[in-house]
């Protein structure tokens, strides 16, 4: 898998299942997201809540790599 998009798509059973989950309305807004190979960061904490990939995982440009810790319980 190559990054987190993929893990959400994957996660959620598919494009348009992961759109639909998130609550977008077209599945090529996520398509876009894997293309681009980003989670946009007003989205990270609804993928975190409902596919249980976290927000470092997503975003380390942002929220920076997992604490010490966490890696192993995820």
């Amino acid at each position: 898998m190559d990054n987190a998009v993929d893990m959400l798509i994957e996660k959620l059973g598919g494009l348009t299942k992961a759109a639909r989950t998130l609550g977008v309305r077209n599945p090529s807004v996520v398509a876009n997201w894997r293309s681009r190979g980003r989670i946009p960061v007003e989205r990270v904490l609804d993928v975190e809540r409902l596919a249980g990939i976290s927000r470092h995982v997503q975003r380390p440009d942002i929220f920076g790599s997992s604490p010490q810790g966490r890696e192993a319980a995820e």
